[in-house]
């Protein structure tokens, strides 16, 4: 895997970032790469769409946070190292990868690139988040995950069709994971953009790559909302205290949500 690129940290960043003291809120940050039609990836392909200078860009944000979050269908796709590999970062400033998989699908195994971050010490183990309807007892997954120092996390769905993000924010807070940084795919975002969940966003990070992926592709469109007053569609999220920067190639906006 080549190197990241060294290059000058975007200066005037901090209030996109999490407070050095934690406030008891867990403080999350929505930050991913996406095309020009806003697609994150093709279906089942692994599309890569930051250049160099965002690519490390992500690798630094990572170190401000205690966590890195992304559902199965990303670790399955990708099976990313979910580390920051930029030069010198102690194991101390890495952050705890947690994995969304409700029904446990990911066939993780020792060969699993996070796995094997974890061993070289390059990275923490990641948590799981599963459903608890699944049978985790004795399951050789597991025990992999465990041997590593990640561990399998149950959360009382009984009866639930979905998982709520009120219950996954208070669970990381209760693993001492106070800051997470969500990097995807495309139900995990859409989600958190949803109306019900947009207040749990702190800060918002968005990669802009110079290409078009065309259709078909696995789109970030929040679901479409509607005035009280006239019944009209309305704008689905907005942001504030926005800023642009160009690095390299990529345009990279800064903001918070409008609440």
């Amino acid at each position: 895997m080549a190197p990241l690129m060294p290059y000058p940290p975007p200066t005037a960043i901090d209030k996109y970032l999490p407070p050095s003291q934690h406030t008891g809120k867990l403080f999350l940050t929505l930050t991913y790469a996406t095309s020009l039609d806003s697609h994150l990836s093709i279906p089942l392909t692994k599309v890569p769409l930051s250049g160099p200078e965002t690519k490390s860009l992500t690798h630094h944000l990572r170190t401000f946070h205690d966590a890195i979050l992304i559902g199965v269908g990303t670790v399955v796709v990708d099976d990313p190292g979910l580390n920051s590999r930029l030069p010198g970062t102690p194991l101390t400033r890495q952050p705890r990868p947690v994995i969304l998989d409700p029904a446990f699908r990911w066939k993780v195994t020792r060969e699993s690139r996070v796995v094997q971050t974890a061993e070289r010490g390059e990275g923490l183990a990641p948590y799981v988040f599963v459903r608890s309807e699944v049978e985790v007892e004795g399951d050789e997954r597991k025990r992999i995950l465990e041997e590593v120092g990640g561990k399998v996390v149950v959360i009382e769905t009984s009866g639930k069709k979905k998982w709520s993000w009120h219950v996954l924010s208070e669970k990381m807070k209760e693993l001492d994971l106070h800051s997470v940084m969500v990097e995807g795919g495309g139900g995990v975002i859409n989600d958190l953009l949803a109306e019900g969940n947009l207040p749990l966003v702190d800060s918002v990070i968005i990669t802009i790559a110079p290409t078009y992926l065309g259709q078909g592709g696995v789109n970030v469109s929040p679901r479409a909302v509607t005035s009280v007053a006239d019944g009209k569609r309305i704008s689905a999220v907005k942001f504030t205290n926005v800023e642009w920067r160009i690095l390299g190639r990529d345009a990279v906006m800064f903001a918070q949500p409008d609440l």
